[in-house]
């Protein structure tokens, strides 16, 4: 019975409001038209009514809410966020628009948007228990995904060989003491003579130390060495050695023989 009552009242609050728009079409009685409407869920004549008056009155923040409420129980969420959005900011403590985002924003998987009108609603009336509960609902998940898209710090890394990877290890480079002799081949016999490694220190002149010549009465015995790819040479380097001795013998013996007869 009081609901067939109020339709009927509704029905003529209608139909009063809509003469008196149809005769000042500037007037803005465009607005509790639309409320009018919304109460009997006539969205979309609300709608219509409510851009037909924002194209007279651009800007003006109540109808721009309330269109976007008339949108989004229309089911068109895009155009309803986008006049929202665009009405809080210039009425950024618009707390009905807000309550509208925090719907969309949260049937869209929008947390943090929806948080941040909580958070709008919550700074004028601390207490009010709507943006309380979605905010106790979000804050939860929310915090979470962002320790998991958090990246871990990195563990530790500890060097500790075991029994079988040391001693597969590879070692480490030791530095050993030059070598005290430096040795090269001889060219023709193969046999080794140290190099040269210190400058002479006592001949003045730069000249080189005399080599002692062999002893003329030296056995002429040649230790062989094993072959070597030499053999040819060494054998006639031991031709030449017993020529030089033989022609030094001969040298002494006339030497010695003029001094006896001088």
């Amino acid at each position: 019975m009081a609901q067939n009552q109020n339709a009927t009242e509704s029905a003529l609050e209608i139909d009063r409001l809509a003469t008196q728009l149809a005769k000042d079409p500037h007037s803005k009685v465009f607005m509790p038209l639309a409320e009018e409407y919304g109460k009997v869920g006539m969205w979309q004549e609300a709608a219509g009514v409510l851009e037909d008056g924002l194209k007279l009155y651009p800007g003006f923040i109540t109808a721009m809410v309330a269109l976007g409420r008339a949108y989004d129980h229309m089911g068109q969420a895009t155009k309803a966020k986008a006049i929202l959005e665009e009405s809080v900011k210039v009425s950024p403590e618009n707390l009905r628009a807000h309550r509208t985002l925090i719907k969309i924003y949260t049937s869209q998987g929008l947390n943090e948007s929806a948080l941040q009108s909580c958070a709008v609603i919550l700074a004028v009336n601390p207490r009010d228990e709507e943006a309380l509960s979605v905010q106790s609902t979000l804050s939860g998940p929310l915090k979470q995904k962002k320790e998991l898209g958090r990246p871990k710090p990195a563990a530790p890394v500890t060097r500790n060989l075991s029994a079988q990877e040391a001693s597969t290890a590879p070692d480490l480079p030791v530095s050993t003491p030059p070598e005290p002799e430096v040795a090269s081949a001889d060219p023709l016999g193969g046999t080794p003579v140290l190099m040269e490694t210190a400058l002479p220190t006592q001949d003045q002149a730069g000249e080189r130390l005399a080599v002692p010549e062999p002893d003329s009465h030296a056995t002429d015995t040649v230790t062989m060495s094993p072959p070597s790819p030499h053999a040819g040479a060494v054998a006639q380097m031991e031709v030449w050695l017993r020529t030089i001795k033989s022609r030094r013998r001969d040298r002494n013996t006339a030497n010695e023989s003029h001094h006896k007869i001088s």
